[in-house]
């Protein structure tokens, strides 16, 4: 590990109950903070999340001034039950209606900043279980309390549950083996982050509309190397929120996840000079086991996925476009 990594990690590393709540809300002062969940199919859990970050956050310490969430062509209720919850509730589609729909939780996620109101945001995904008011006022604490921070990264331990046994820091699969690898080679000043495709984060959002979006599930590791471009590492923080209990994924998913990961990671190594062109094939080729032999005996069904991801442009440039000349 670098050395200004190891000082980072113990400047810039923090826990929830360190930031406390009655001193942030002083700290706060006249700026406004939204929060914004990214979710598609999530009627099961967008609720309480919603319900949970409103009566304590929003009603009971007037911390937070927004929920807002984006709903990524659910085929459930979940726009229903968020706005019964409380939360503002914005379709994917008709945010930035003029430009051309992409697909993905960073296209959620860029339209989601685009269509908040806040001068800090602040986001969580929108599968958790048993979410605690922690997870958005940790993210919030090096913000308020540091001018010179304009980015934050929770991390928690991440339970993987399977028949009968717990493994407590098994659900973090994808980060394991994919994006930690790549980022120790390829940026090793992020080394240090603990969970870097946390969905948790929080930033100011003059950072948010300056650095490109990831349309897929590149988002999380195109944002960390990105902002690490435009403000450097002195700038980013990182906060223990405790424990994160939410679905899994079946493997066939986290091989699709990882292939947009690395097809984001190529985009910013080519922008940066390390390799000479991006990938230009984005099919992957899965095998899963069918019901019945396929031709030749073969006990495989091939599956292919195109598994592009777009690159949105910072909204600072697109906003810009959009607003009338005077």
């Amino acid at each position: 590990m670098l050395p200004e990594v190891r000082r980072w990690l113990s400047h810039r590393t923090s826990r929830t109950e360190d930031w406390l709540l009655g001193h942030m809300v002083e700290q706060k002062r006249a700026r406004r903070i939204s929060v914004v969940l990214p979710a598609r199919d999530e009627a099961a859990t967008i609720g309480r999340i919603v319900t949970t970050v409103r009566e304590a956050l929003v009603e009971g310490a007037g911390l937070v001034d927004e929920i807002l969430v984006v709903d990524s062509r659910s085929r459930d209720a979940t726009a229903e039950v968020a706005s019964a919850a409380g939360a503002t509730v914005v379709h994917q589609d008709t945010v930035l209606a003029d430009v051309l729909p992409a697909h993905g939780k960073g296209e959620a996620l860029w339209k989601g900043v685009a269509a908040s109101s806040g001068d800090l945001v602040a986001a969580i995904d929108a599968d958790l279980r048993d979410v605690e008011p922690g997870f958005v006022s940790g993210l919030l604490g090096p913000l308020l309390a540091d001018p010179d921070v304009a980015f934050v990264k929770g991390f928690y331990h991440r339970p993987l549950v399977g028949d009968g046994t717990v493994d407590v820091d098994g659900g973090g699969r994808v980060s394991e083996l994919v994006a930690r690898p790549l980022l120790n080679l390829a940026w090793p000043q992020l080394a240090g982050f603990v969970q870097p495709l946390a969905g948790e984060f929080a930033a100011r959002r003059d950072l948010l509309e300056s650095i490109p979006f990831a349309t897929g599930y590149g988002v999380e590791l195109g944002m960390l190397v990105d902002v690490l471009d435009l403000v450097g590492l002195d700038a980013m923080a990182q906060v223990d929120l405790g424990v994160r209990v939410h679905r899994h994924h079946d493997l066939q998913a986290l091989g699709r996840m990882a292939a947009q990961i690395q097809l984001a990671a190529s985009a910013r190594l080519a922008r940066q000079g390390v390799l000479n062109r991006v990938p230009e094939a984005t099919t992957l080729v899965q095998f899963r086991r069918p019901s019945a032999p396929g031709p030749g005996g073969l006990d495989r069904e091939v599956v292919e996925t195109d598994v592009a991801v777009d690159e949105r442009p910072p909204l600072r440039e697109v906003l810009a476009r959009s607003r009338p000349v005077a």
